[in-house]
């Protein structure tokens, strides 16, 4: 599955740090979209019944986890913005994700190696 453009934002954020409350997340989107924390709430409940989030509790709040993994998510999102969009048949080379701020240099090996299955798998079809 691939997110969205708004679910992954909310991916990212959990990536970084979970769990978190509704709050949290929607103080760190509500500069960006400008949206109600009503619209925010709605999102995560949405993600939740997609299977994208878990989602918890912690006393009398909601909490939510993702679900989806960090770099076989990225790796589909990258792999279809290559081919979509680039029409590149060949991965997207992971050296211009050096600098990344949500890669690592650990994550970057393993990233590479999915881009690759994902390209041979589209080779394949």
């Amino acid at each position: 599955m691939t997110p969205n453009s708004t679910e992954l934002e909310i991916l990212k954020l959990l990536w970084k740090k979970q769990p978190q409350t509704a709050k949290e997340i929607h103080q760190h989107l509500e500069s960006k979209h400008w949206w109600s924390y009503s619209s925010t709430r709605k999102t995560l409940e949405r993600m939740g019944n997609k299977g994208i989030l878990e989602i918890g509790t912690l006393g009398n709040k909601k909490t939510y986890k993702a679900l989806l993994e960090k770099i076989p998510t990225l790796a589909s999102y990258m792999q279809e913005f290559a081919t979509n969009i680039l029409e590149l048949d060949t991965p997207l080379p992971v050296t211009m994700f050096a600098d990344s701020r949500l890669i690592d240099n650990e994550e970057i090996d393993e990233l590479e190696q999915l881009l690759n299955q994902l390209s041979e798998q589209k080779e394949e079809n």
